[in-house]
């Protein structure tokens, strides 16, 4: 009982910070759920648990969708995903967070000194697509480095977080499809993740005014700063 309880204060949590920033919520929830479930349904988990919470911060935020830009990302993040899914047995997690991490550790440093001069492109969009959608299925969420390709747009607070929400919407449920075939999920698994779920959708709504009110130059450099705290996180702990 306890631990349900403070799976569902922590779904909120995430989802509220999810909700606010556009990503951060499942590496505060991945460890929560490899300590309570395991580590075989802590990564099916956690992608039910963000595909309900994407959906409701794309339902908030519909009208501020980008469709062009989601659409291209799309176009290479939805098979590399099911490749990832399928692999993510395979792989040294740990080694795999740290490389995230590094890589928009990298991202941001060379944004903030001017040395990486960005030109969105129908290329770089599907291409990082492929990349995010791949790092999805094998450890569960690379929500940050997906934020960090959407912040670069130069969308609305609005718009960024509710366009980089519909394409973690897609992954994620893509993923749950992989994730079901491959992996015995029981009742008691299903009962948690709608209990989670719930907690999702409490959360991102929590966070909805907080996005609608802030500046974007202010929005911008709150986010920066919170990648750069998350991706030092990711690359010391894995």
């Amino acid at each position: 009982m306890f631990e349900t309880v403070l799976l569902f204060v922590a779904a909120f949590i995430a989802a509220a910070i999810s909700g606010a920033v556009g990503f951060g919520g499942a590496l505060l929830l991945l460890p929560l759920l490899v300590f309570t479930v395991g580590v075989t349904h802590a990564v099916p988990l956690l992608t039910i648990a963000q595909f309900i919470g994407n959906l409701s911060r794309a339902g908030f935020g519909f009208k501020q969708i980008r469709w062009k830009p989601v659409g291209l990302f799309l176009l290479g993040a939805v098979p590399f995903s099911i490749l990832g899914a399928v692999s993510f047995v395979q792989l040294p997690k740990e080694l795999v967070m740290r490389l995230i991490g590094s890589a928009i550790l990298i991202f941001i440093l060379l944004k903030y000194f001017g040395l990486l001069k960005i030109k969105v492109s129908p290329v770089l969009l599907t291409g990082s697509g492929c990349l995010v959608g791949l790092l999805s299925g094998l450890v569960g969420s690379a929500g940050p480095l997906g934020a960090a390709i959407f912040l670069s747009l130069g969308l609305p607070p609005a718009g960024y977080i509710s366009s980089e929400a519909i394409t973690a919407l897609m992954m994620h449920g893509i993923k749950m499809l992989v994730y079901q075939h491959f992996i015995p999920l029981n009742r008691e698994f299903w009962s948690l993740a709608a209990l989670m779920g719930i907690a999702m959708i409490l959360g991102t709504w929590s966070a909805k005014g907080f996005v609608e009110r802030m500046p974007q130059k202010t929005f911008n450099r709150f986010v920066a700063v919170l990648l750069a705290a998350i991706a030092a996180y990711m690359l010391v702990h894995g």
